[in-house]
């Protein structure tokens, strides 16, 4: 299983905090292509962390059980 965690403007256009997905063995760019397909992400600028690692959102790096994705739209501001 592994726990997708979404932030700021991610919540309002996904209407959710998290949610869990039951692969493991999955490569984190094709999650990301999944996801924006599913709730339109495309116009929303995000940063990805992986267990607390912010990563390149187009990394062939293979998520596994208890990993934990967090989407973080760009913040402005100071």
């Amino acid at each position: 299983m592994i726990k997708i965690k979404y932030f700021g403007a991610l919540v309002a256009r996904t209407r959710r905090r998290g949610e869990k997905i039951y692969f493991s063995d999955l490569k984190l760019s094709q999650l990301l292509v999944e996801l924006e397909q599913k709730y339109q992400l495309n116009q929303f600028p995000f940063s990805v962390a992986v267990n607390q690692k912010i990563m390149d959102r187009f990394s062939n790096i293979i998520l596994k059980s208890n990993d934990t994705v967090a989407l973080l739209p760009h913040f402005i501001g100071a």
